[in-house]
């Protein structure tokens, strides 16, 4: 495998997510990540699919979302480390920039999130 390959299951999962995020779908979203996924968003962590689902329900409709990828690592074969830049945009206020680290897991053939960490830098 190669960093396009990588890249590329990256962009097939966070392309869904994001559009999942555009369209105020919590259930969707939620439904990218694994049943007991790690999230970490702007709020105190949960695992698994409904603290996803209650997470992105709990945002503002109209969020929007676009990312960048930073760097791709393959950690084993069914397992990709991403790191991106993400710009959350609002209706109502100034965009959000922040750091997201995703890890994505080859779980029965199809890639899912397994982890998902946020950070806020400057």
């Amino acid at each position: 495998m190669t960093t396009t390959d990588d890249e590329a299951i990256l962009r097939a999962v966070l392309d869904q997510w994001k559009e999942a995020v555009d369209e105020h779908q919590p259930e969707r979203v939620a439904s990218l990540f694994t049943s007991d996924a790690l999230f970490q968003g702007l709020h105190p962590y949960t695992v698994g699919r409904r603290g996803v689902a209650e997470y992105y329900d709990s945002q503002p409709l109209g969020l929007k979302v676009d990312y960048r990828i930073l760097e791709t690592r393959r950690l084993a074969d069914d397992l990709v480390l991403g790191y991106q830049d993400v710009e959350f945009s609002f209706t109502d206020r100034p965009a959000l920039n922040v750091k997201l680290a995703v890890l994505v897991s080859r779980v029965k053939g199809e890639w899912l999130i397994s982890h998902y960490q946020v950070s806020r830098l400057g």
